[in-house]
């Protein structure tokens, strides 16, 4: 049923309703923010990976076949490839320090300074993988997509989603380690 619904709108989002746009931005918006800032660390670099991804979405609305994939993944893909390409850039300028996204929490203030601190160091940690093994694991475990999904977002086999997330969790575990 859901699916049959968002086959609709993206029909009407591929003839160019707005209106229909709009609600596959209201839908996706979220997923696709946390995608980013975790790829990449910065609030700042993922509002414009995002607004790139949603603009391409519009641009190239009609090349997406939802019979190959479906929307989801698709723009996955295209926040993928803007990370990738985000990620090549910090490279060349390499004097761009990621500090981590500040957390907001209302447990108290011990429990909220103990949480940041964690999550500064697994978004170290994180930041410590090379891209891929970084994409794989935040498709995987923080947006949720299955190994086959990954596999077209990552352009893999799921074979090699498989045996790249059992080496990014390791590297992971010895990444926190340190």
């Amino acid at each position: 049923m859901v699916e049959e619904l968002d086959e609709q709108i993206i029909s009407k989002m591929q003839s160019g309703d707005h209106a229909a746009f709009r609600l596959i931005l209201d839908r996706h918006l979220s997923q696709l923010m946390a995608y980013a800032s975790r790829m990449t660390n910065s609030a700042m670099d993922a509002e414009d990976i995002v607004q790139e991804t949603f603009f391409r979405l519009w641009t190239l609305r009609n090349r997406y076949d939802p019979k190959k994939s479906k929307l989801s993944t698709w723009l996955h893909r295209i926040a993928h490839n803007l990370c990738v390409d985000n990620y090549r850039l910090a490279a060349v300028r390499s004097t761009k320090n990621y500090t981590g996204l500040e957390h907001q929490h209302d447990e108290g203030p011990l429990v909220n300074l103990e949480i940041q601190l964690q999550s500064k160091e697994v978004a170290h940690a994180l930041m410590q993988l090379n891209l891929q093994q970084r994409s794989a694991l935040v498709l995987f475990h923080y947006q949720g997509l299955s190994h086959r999904a990954i596999s077209t977002v990552l352009d893999l086999s799921s074979d090699a989603v498989e045996s790249l997330l059992r080496r990014s969790r390791k590297k992971m575990r010895e990444n926190l380690r340190m």
